[in-house]
């Protein structure tokens, strides 16, 4: 057998360590919220929750640090219907937008006969999914931005057999 010098062997347990998720997210949002398994780069461990983009009502979403109490960072995946409700704002759910809109996601009101704002969930793959095609995952965008006292990134949409898990993983507490 074979043994690895010291400098081998600390290559090979950083290189193990890289391998899935670096950091699960220690979220202190009251239920129901959906948010991102790994924490990735948030700077307070908060984790990332889907949220609207400014303080309050807003039509366009984004992800952001998750918020300890909660408010708009709250979303609520309904199975039933596959709406993704707003919790503070509960006649409002999550729609996909058009391709020429300013992000991929938005607020609209609430109708489960539209089918951009229908999303399944695979609880195996932890994937947040276009109803209709499962290979287009909701993903969070690969940089991060200051957001005041905390952070966010794009929501967007992404390959769901892409390489970054990390990056559309998401939990769903009800």
């Amino acid at each position: 057998m074979k043994m690895l010098g010291p400098i081998a062997a600390a290559v090979a347990v950083f290189a193990a360590g890289q391998v899935g998720f670096a950091e699960e997210a220690s979220v202190r949002t009251p239920a129901p919220v959906i948010h991102l398994k790994d924490n990735l780069d948030e700077a307070d461990g908060l984790g990332w929750c889907i949220d609207t983009v400014g303080r309050g009502f807003a039509e366009y979403l984004h992800a952001h640090s998750c918020k300890p109490r909660g408010g708009d960072v709250q979303f609520a995946f309904e199975h039933g219907s596959q709406l993704i409700r707003s919790v503070a704002f509960p006649d409002k759910c999550v729609v996909a937008l058009a391709d020429d809109a300013r992000t991929d996601f938005g607020l609209a009101d609430c109708d489960d006969g539209n089918p951009s704002q229908r999303f399944g969930y695979d609880p195996m793959a932890m994937s947040l999914h276009d109803a209709e095609d499962p290979t287009r995952c909701i993903a969070v965008g690969e940089a991060s931005r200051s957001a005041g006292p905390f952070m966010s990134r794009d929501l967007v949409w992404s390959d769901c057999n892409a390489p970054g898990p990390e990056l559309r993983s998401w939990v769903i507490r009800d």
